[in-house]
């Protein structure tokens, strides 16, 4: 798939716990939900409409400060120049504004680092019209889900974008965000340049930035060719010149024993 844009450079930090995707939901007319909209309505001097189903939206300080705070660690240790606070305080403004607030004083300490923020529809059209202008995007959990594939999908799709799932401890998972795709296994057919490019962001993780970096220009070097490439990244799809998974991994092993 051709990228759309050729100047995509950027990091989505998604929270990954909180927010609606908590999973804390009520199915319609069920008792639970009947008496959670009562007690809402109680409280919050509203009416709900009849036969709802209810999910609640939590933002903690301590999620959102961990997560801002990540994004702003990573910044400085990969020389990257600004963050952006994602939100829709606007309209949610207590718990959007909850996790915009915390940024703002989380960002006091980084002064080295440029901070702003965007409400998160205009950041969309941002990104598709002026990339460029963003580096590190820190988001709760279902705007970071849903930017991220909008960048994704901006750099040439899911096949060529590596994920983080960065816990406590030292604990960490690194994936395409694609997540599994069974019905090609065995087919040597799809493209691996998105596992590949996790593994660049595991080694730097682990301290191995020079190993990290040498996988990432070898990958980018098949790529800028063009030759040993699968047919997703072929100018045209059912170009008979794309190899298979194991021929481009192998083009990229070459070229970092070069």
């Amino acid at each position: 798939m051709p990228a759309p844009r050729g100047d995509i450079d950027l990091v989505v930090v998604r929270e990954n716990i909180e927010d609606l995707y908590a999973g804390i939901e009520f199915d319609v007319d069920s008792p639970e939900e009947r008496e959670v909209q009562e007690t809402i309505e109680r409280l919050g001097k509203t009416k709900i409409r009849e036969h709802s189903a209810l999910a609640i939206k939590a933002i903690s300080v301590f999620g959102s400060r961990r997560i801002v705070k990540f994004a702003f660690d990573y910044a400085r240790a990969n020389h990257r120049t600004k963050v952006t606070a994602v939100h829709k305080a606007n309209i949610m403004k207590f718990a959007d504004g909850l996790f915009l607030r915390v940024a703002g004083e989380v960002a006091k300490d980084y002064p080295e680092i440029a901070f702003e923020d965007r409400i998160v529809d205009n950041m969309c059209m941002q990104l598709v019209v002026k990339p460029d202008l963003y580096d590190v995007l820190v988001l709760p959990n279902l705007y970071g889900d849903i930017v991220s594939d909008l960048v994704a999908g901006l750099a040439g799709g899911l096949g060529v974008a590596p994920g983080a799932n960065i816990g406590e401890n030292g604990v960490a998972m690194f994936e395409a965000i694609h997540g599994s795709a069974p019905k090609y296994a065995g087919q040597n057919k799809v493209n691996p340049m998105a596992l590949m490019l996790a593994g660049v962001l595991m080694l730097r993780h682990l301290g191995e930035r020079e190993g990290g970096d040498r996988l990432e220009r070898a990958i980018a070097s098949v790529v800028a060719e063009g030759k040993e490439v699968t047919y997703d990244l072929k100018p045209n799809r059912d170009d008979p010149t794309a190899v298979g998974t194991r021929e481009f991994a192998d083009a990229v092993i070459r070229r970092m024993r070069n």
